[in-house]
């Protein structure tokens, strides 16, 4: 009888363990992504962020506003992902076991996990940004 259960579900876990690797290959990409798009925004706002140092400005500040940007490009993925997740958990429910498409607990774990990683791809570009010399930003300009 193991055998028969086993043969039963042998496709359907196959999938799930498909889906589950490329999401994460996917949250990774993402994470990459902002982390580049993140590190290129504060490259290209040196001299804006050595001025805000300049005027005083603290390296808590500069950090919370690099964490701000980031936080939105995450919050307008998250809004979308959450929205598509609606659509293509139809498609999806057949493979799902003790779980809804739309089961509230798995889609905040979810939105929070893809939430952590992308503000954890901005920690770096914002701790550079915490970093810069005033004198040189302005320099560059």
């Amino acid at each position: 009888m193991e055998e028969v259960v086993d043969s039963t579900v042998a496709r359907p876990r196959t999938v799930s363990a498909l889906l589950a690797a490329f999401a994460l290959i996917a949250l990774v990409l993402a994470g990459v992504g902002v982390y580049g798009v993140m590190a290129y925004s504060v490259s290209q706002r040196l001299p804006e962020l050595g001025l805000r140092v300049a005027l005083g400005a603290s390296p808590a500040s500069i950090m919370t506003l690099i964490l701000g940007q980031g936080a939105r490009l995450a919050a307008a993925g998250l809004v979308l992902g959450l929205a598509l997740s609606a659509l293509a958990g139809r498609v999806l429910e057949g493979l799902l076991f003790n779980v809804t498409p739309r089961d509230p607990v798995m889609l905040a774990t979810v939105s929070m996990a893809v939430a952590l990683a992308m503000l954890a791809a901005c920690v770096v570009p914002g701790r550079k940004a915490m970093r810069v010399d005033p004198m040189v930003a302005l320099r560059a300009e």
